[in-house]
């Protein structure tokens, strides 16, 4: 990845504390941005979009997007709307807003669009993700033309998951960015 290329982090719902993996790489790269999305509690869609969208407009050159959960529908519903430029997009714990554990509190990411983003990215799934199937996300992966990497039984890939740094994440975002 060229050090020219922004890198915006897009947490999921509650933002991502301390100890979770996208604030573990965020820490290691002071140059990348975190969005603030807005309210992290009771996130409405349309202005998460909103939200994405000013932070990609203000990046000098196409950004890469690193998202978990909730942010990846925040993406599939930007690149359903906007069309700037993005440079790629990891996309970690595809929720499903059909499932019992969606939080109820997340308005407007229902229903998912399911067309191709238009920039290249890659879904990461567990196979035991309490808030989204494998199934689900393969089928987001498969719309969205993004690759689809299991890798196993690692919970919501987040804090709880005790990844750490999440080295194998880090190398499938290096291997997306180019």
């Amino acid at each position: 990845m060229s050090i020219d290329t922004p890198v915006l982090v897009l947490p999921g719902l509650g933002n991502s504390g301390p100890q979770h993996w996208q604030t573990r790489w965020a820490l290691r790269h002071p140059d990348w941005q975190r969005v603030n999305l807005g309210n992290w509690d009771s996130p409405v869609c349309d202005d998460w979009v909103r939200a994405l969208d000013v932070a990609v407009q203000a990046c000098p050159s196409p950004p890469m997007l690193v998202a978990h959960s909730l942010a990846c529908l925040l993406v599939a519903h930007w690149a359903s709307r906007v069309r700037a430029s993005v440079k790629g997009a990891l996309l970690v714990a595809v929720p499903e807003p059909g499932s019992p554990g969606f939080p109820t509190s997340a308005r407007g990411f229902a229903p998912v669009p399911m067309q191709p983003h238009g920039f290249p990215s890659t879904v990461v799934v567990s196979a035991n993700d309490p808030f989204g199937s494998s199934a689900f996300a393969q089928r987001c992966a498969d719309a969205w033309g993004s690759r689809f990497v299991d890798i196993g039984e690692a919970g919501h890939i987040n804090a709880d998951s005790s990844l750490g740094d999440w080295a194998e994440g880090y190398a499938l975002f290096q291997n997306l960015a180019g």
